[in-house]
């Protein structure tokens, strides 16, 4: 049974195998019980661990998220819309249900700032990127005036109504389709904008109240992007090449 988790961690992907797992053990509790095993064999199935903060966000390169910024025709209000939502995806680090659920008045014109309701019915202030609040503006202007939506970003097709977190994510994966890049979600433009911040200098106190994470462990598994300082602080492995 080990040998048998050992090669299915090869083959299968962490997530896969935390599901598998429980099924196994369950065949080996029914062998038992229907008498085809002797021994209840299903206590033997140990779970192959997984170390938290193990993986590493993969952000996009600055010339992927400049392609999915350039694929918007910003000549029409769905490119002006689609590029407004991508801004605040890339720059800010919003997720798509914070996108969508943007209003009118949360964004404050006069203090530079926008309203973000978060996890938990949180509602968080943060700065408004000139750029950002420029594309804001160029798909306000020219958003129709009688939609009866106080939404921020709105559909494109009758009824008019307001966009939804999963119309944030076809917005990303029509961008990619239009920039030739590999469909992504709305949450590696996430991580890309912690990356991007991490390699100008922000500490990541500052990244963790930008992506208002409750916690800067959550936080920490940026600084594992930056592999050149990493290499600095590398220890040499006992026995071989550092």
């Amino acid at each position: 049974m080990t040998q048998f988790v050992v090669r299915q961690t090869r083959l299968r992907s962490p997530g896969a195998v935390k599901m598998l797992i429980p099924a196994l053990r369950s065949l080996l509790r029914f062998l038992y019980i229907e008498g085809i095993t002797q021994l209840p064999l299903a206590g033997a199935v140990l779970a192959p661990p997984r170390w938290g903060a193990s993986s590493l966000p993969q952000p996009l390169a600055p010339e992927q998220v400049v392609a999915l910024l350039a694929s918007c025709d910003r000549r029409l209000v769905g490119g002006r819309r689609d590029y407004a939502v991508l801004k605040l995806l890339a720059r800010l680090g919003l997720r798509a249900g914070e996108v969508a659920a943007l209003e009118l008045e949360d964004v404050d014109w006069r203090r530079g700032e926008i309203l973000v309701r978060g996890k938990g019915n949180r509602q968080e202030r943060l700065p408004l990127p000139p750029d950002v609040g420029e594309a804001l503006s160029e798909y306000l202007f020219c958003r129709a005036s009688d939609v009866q939506c106080r939404r921020l970003f709105v559909s494109l097709i009758a009824p008019i109504g307001p966009l939804t977190r999963f119309g944030v994510k076809d917005v990303v994966s029509h961008a990619c389709e239009r920039a030739k890049l590999p469909r992504i979600g709305p949450h590696r433009l996430r991580h890309t904008a912690a990356s991007q911040m991490l390699r100008s200098g922000a500490p990541l106190m500052e990244i963790a109240q930008v992506l208002r994470h409750r916690s800067l462990v959550t936080t920490a598994v940026y600084a594992k992007i930056d592999l050149a300082s990493l290499r600095t602080v590398a220890q040499p492995w006992p026995g071989g090449e550092a």
